[in-house]
């Protein structure tokens, strides 16, 4: 690809870079809305004959069927499909009787918070250990930061949340039940406002309950960040490598500058543009990843819902889940192109 010539202040303006990548992803989400629609058919079982329930004959399960428009083509199903879609409507849920839209909505604030936690506590550690290791390249500490990123990777994250539960519940009595988002016994939630404990504890003023909830987020953040600590900390200390041998970084040293500052204002600063590029699709992995945790820890998010939905063969929410997946996968990632632009304006000119 050929750079731009020009300074970045030419550029007419800057959000035709996000028009430009906002109708880049109408494809992707066309394939999705397709793909979403024919593997959610595939599931095994009749979600009809489960409306019914196990006493049904047969003529309930064909009414039911007919209700439901199952009996439709498969061509004409999809045209109702989209036609629903674009009018906000993502059906009823078979196992909730709620609307899919309302129950993605309800549940999301909690997948969210747990994914953000997550991965705060995963640029905490992976970071100032990338730069570590680039810094103390072959050294203990590089290879303590290989080890740890190895033993990250190779476990997944479910096993992790068990043998935290096991060690920190079970045998040492530090943390919380994993029963959920917060004991509802002894606790009760907040005022609903953004949809996340702890945020909207601390605008109620309920420090009590800002720190039930956030007891109740260190186990399954730790095991979600865990999985995401290894990708990081690779990224960071690959870029780290790369700014420590650029020509700037040894004219700063032959400068005379001090130590802190070449490697903090000089190499560091030029090593957050790869590091920022992943981090978008880290948190989409978190998202994505955390269905498992959600089970483990008997958290009420989208992940469990999910979960509850494919058991039930229940078409509409299988469709908008994947869908709601999908739509934050594509926003997240238009963010990261944006905020490098930001960092970088020169990757606006990439052609």
């Amino acid at each position: 690809m050929a750079r731009a010539s020009g300074t970045v202040a030419e550029d007419p303006c800057p959000m035709n870079f996000v028009w430009k990548r906002l109708l880049a992803t109408l494809p992707s989400l066309a394939g999705v809305v397709v793909l979403t629609f024919l593997l959610s058919h595939a599931l095994p079982g009749d979600p009809a004959a489960y409306f019914a329930g196990p006493a049904a004959d047969a003529n309930s399960i064909a009414e039911i069927r007919e209700k439901l428009g199952l009996d439709r083509p498969l061509v004409e199903q999809f045209f109702y499909y989209v036609a629903d879609l674009l009018r906000g409507n993502l059906g009823k849920s078979l196992t909730t009787g709620q609307p899919v839209l309302t129950d993605l909505v309800d549940r999301l604030p909690a997948s969210l918070e747990l994914s953000a936690y997550a991965l705060v506590f995963a640029i905490g550690c992976a970071i100032p250990m990338g730069v570590l290791a680039a810094i103390r390249l072959d050294r203990p500490a590089d290879h303590a930061c290989r080890v740890v990123v190895t033993v990250c990777a190779a476990f997944p994250t479910f096993f992790i949340g068990l043998l935290l539960v096991y060690v920190f519940y079970f045998l040492l009595g530090w943390a919380p039940e994993p029963l959920g988002r917060l004991n509802e016994i002894l606790y009760t939630a907040p005022p609903r406002v953004t949809g996340a404990y702890t945020i909207d504890a601390l605008i109620a003023g309920d420090g009590e309950v800002f720190r039930a909830a956030l007891a109740q987020l260190v186990l399954p953040a730790i095991s979600l960040g865990l999985f995401a600590l290894a990708p990081l900390a690779r990224i960071t200390r690959a870029a780290m490598l790369e700014s420590l041998s650029s020509d700037f970084v040894r004219t700063a040293h032959a400068s005379g500058l001090p130590t802190s500052k070449v490697l903090f204002t000089y190499a560091f600063r030029n090593s957050l543009l790869p590091i920022s590029s992943v981090l978008g699709m880290v948190f989409s992995f978190l998202l994505g990843s955390n269905v498992l945790i959600e089970q483990v820890f008997g958290w009420q998010g989208v992940g469990a819902y999910a979960v509850s939905a494919v058991l039930a063969s229940d078409y509409a929410a299988v469709q908008g889940f994947v869908l709601m997946m999908a739509l934050l996968y594509i926003l997240l990632n238009l963010l990261v192109d944006v905020l490098a632009t930001l960092i970088d304006p020169r990757v606006r000119f990439e052609g």
